[in-house]
């Protein structure tokens, strides 16, 4: 009877023993007017955001040992609250699925491919990898496949584009359009995830079907930005959509590309539509 995120209610993932990272930490070839994490401007420190030195790429199976020793002592300390479920904890100290994203641009690695075969390799039984889709190259090199492929598309058109993923690097939108063809040649599940603000990118539901019809994506997942973070400098709570509106919002997404509404997550204010009958549970 737990709330839990989405991915456990949509794929099965059991959330408690999920391990989110990234191997290119506050570098990304896009500064997205919804992103969390600090930029240069954020803090008043320079670096090079969109270029990953290839003498900093660590040794993935490190990545991977290093990650769940990080991930154990960030959980550790609930061994002492009472109302933690004992077993619960337990599984969570062994995490079975990771997320490659979270804050930074994970295609920047230059071995993502060998990071995915790692996890793989330390026991992990899925393997997201979420993408702004401006390195295609990188995609159509990766070797070995994700369990679930993410792409962020969060315009309908490239003037949206620019205004809300703000591209640090030439031709984001051309580079994005051809990610999205990529798309179609892997054989695990795609996603296009549409994160969205009103007043800024959540407009226009038939440009974003033409995006699905462009990647033949899996799964389509329109979802609320969330005013966390440093985006709380860019836009306040008061902006944000609500659930309600993301449904609405959805339904519309849902007429324009064909594709069925299958799910919904309230707390992650999120959506779920597909062109399959159901979503393909990974447990």
């Amino acid at each position: 009877d737990r709330e839990h995120c989405y991915k456990q209610r949509f794929y099965g993932i059991p959330c408690h023993r999920c391990l989110q990272m990234t191997p290119s930490l506050s570098r990304c070839t896009q500064s997205c007017v919804f992103c969390w994490r600090a930029t240069p401007e954020n803090i008043g420190v320079q670096w090079e955001q969109a270029r990953f030195p290839e003498a900093e790429a660590e040794d993935p199976d490190a990545i991977v040992e290093g990650c769940i020793a990080a991930h154990r002592k960030a959980i550790s300390g609930f061994g002492g609250n009472p109302n933690v479920q004992k077993t619960m904890l337990e599984e969570a100290w062994n995490p079975i699925h990771a997320a490659i994203s979270l804050e930074g641009e994970p295609t920047l690695y230059p071995r993502l491919g060998d990071l995915v075969e790692a996890f793989y390799g330390h026991g992990f039984k899925s393997v997201f990898i979420v993408t702004n889709g401006l390195d295609p190259e990188a995609l159509a090199d990766l070797g070995a496949e994700p369990t679930q492929l993410y792409v962020s598309a969060c315009a309908p058109d490239e003037e949206t584009y620019r205004r809300t993923c703000r591209p640090l690097v030439p031709d984001g939108w051309g580079r994005l359009m051809e990610s999205l063809e990529l798309l179609r040649s892997f054989s695990c599940p795609t996603v296009l995830r549409h994160t969205l603000v009103p007043d800024l990118n959540m407009r226009d539901p038939a440009g974003y079907a033409r995006l699905a019809k462009v990647s033949n994506a899996t799964y389509l997942e329109p979802k609320a930005a969330m005013s966390v973070g440093y985006a709380r400098n860019r836009f306040g709570y008061h902006e944000m959509a609500w659930h309600d509106d993301i449904r609405m919002f959805a339904e519309e997404l849902a007429d324009e590309s064909g594709y069925d509404i299958l799910d919904e997550q309230p707390v992650s204010s999120i959506v779920l539509l597909s062109r399959l009958p159901e979503p393909r549970k990974l447990y």
